[in-house]
């Protein structure tokens, strides 16, 4: 396997990026991935960061910093994180998370958070996260306004 790096996402990534979203269990189009990220990319603190290993897409974490109302500061919140199914297990993940982290400090959050849903495919992903230092610490409480 060549080297991981990290960089920012750019148009011509779009079917990758796609490609990925199936891998995480959400099928999507082409053509609604890139409705999804022109809204992400006109938010000015949401940021997508693709892993590549020589010119392939092999993984994503999207990022948003959100503001705190009880006190100063703010927290970065992963959004999605996914690996290429043929590479999981590789580290790309992990480097993706060490990214948020350092683009989260760099930007003045003091905590890193994400949500991850209950279901049984999910539970190999919260050992990933436990394995690298996220703790439960609540629940998320979901009211669906129209149907999706």
């Amino acid at each position: 396997m060549g080297e991981i790096r990290i960089r920012p996402y750019r148009s011509d990534d779009l079917e990758s990026l796609t490609d990925l979203m199936d891998d995480l269990g959400y099928p999507t189009t082409v053509d609604q991935m890139k409705h999804r990220m022109e809204q992400m990319e006109a938010a000015p603190h949401c940021l997508t960061f693709v892993a590549t290993i020589g010119e392939e897409v092999v993984g994503m974490v999207g990022i948003r910093q959100v503001y705190f109302y009880e006190n100063d500061g703010c927290a970065t919140q992963i959004s999605a994180l996914v690996t290429k199914k043929q590479y999981e297990g590789q580290g790309i993940g992990t480097a993706l998370i060490r990214y948020a982290e350092e683009w989260a400090l760099q930007h003045k959050s003091n905590v890193l958070f994400l949500t991850s849903g209950m279901k049984p495919e999910r539970i190999r992903a919260h050992q990933f996260y436990k394995d690298r230092g996220f703790e439960i610490t609540g629940y998320r409480f979901v009211k669906r306004l129209k149907p999706q």
